[in-house]
C-alpha cells in the first residue's frame, strides 16, 4: 500500500476507478494515437495535481485508476481530462480524414466507483480488461 499522500491540513488516499467511452463507440484509439492519448491523460492530470495509477486505453473506451486529491471534485477532474483531451486531439489530429471534432470525441458521462482497500484487484481489471472483452466477445459469437 502506498503511503498517504499529504495536503497543509491534512493526509489523504483517494483513488478512483473511472470509465469512459467515445462517442458512438467508435474504435479509433490504436497505434500512435493510443499512445499519444495516454500521454495527453498524464499530463492533464498533473495539472490538476492528480495521478493515473493505473490505465488502459481500449479501442473504443478507457479505464483508468486516479488518485485525485480532496480538494477536487472527480467530477471536475473527469470532466477537465476529457474536455482538454478532446480539444487537443481536435487541434493534432483535426487535418486526418476520421472525425476527432473537440465536441464530439467522448461521449457524455462516465463511470466512477471508489477504489477502498480493493487496489489490487482494479489494478489487475484494468490491466486484463483486453483480453476479457476478447473473450467475451468470442461467447458472444454463438449467440
Amino acid at each position: 500500500m502506498d503511503e498517504y499522500e499529504s495536503l497543509s491540513h491534512s493526509k489523504w488516499e483517494c483513488k478512483y476507478h473511472v470509465v469512459y467511452i467515445l462517442k458512438c463507440r467508435r474504435k479509433i484509439l490504436h497505434g500512435n494515437l493510443r499512445r499519444h492519448v495516454g500521454e495527453v491523460f498524464r499530463k492533464l492530470a498533473e495539472q490538476k495535481e492528480c495521478r493515473i495509477e493505473e490505465g488502459h486505453l481500449q479501442a473504443d473506451h478507457v479505464h483508468m485508476m486516479v488518485s485525485i486529491p480532496p480538494k477536487y471534485s472527480v467530477s471536475s477532474v473527469v470532466g477537465f481530462i476529457k474536455g482538454e483531451s478532446a480539444i487537443h486531439l481536435a487541434r493534432v489530429h483535426g487535418e486526418q480524414k476520421q472525425n476527432y471534432a473537440g465536441q464530439s470525441f467522448w461521449a457524455r458521462g462516465y463511470f466512477v466507483s471508489t477504489v477502498g482497500r480493493d487496489e489490487v484487484a482494479i489494478r489487475d481489471y484494468i490491466r486484463n480488461q483486453e483480453q476479457e472483452d476478447k473473450r467475451l466477445d468470442q461467447l458472444n459469437m454463438w449467440r
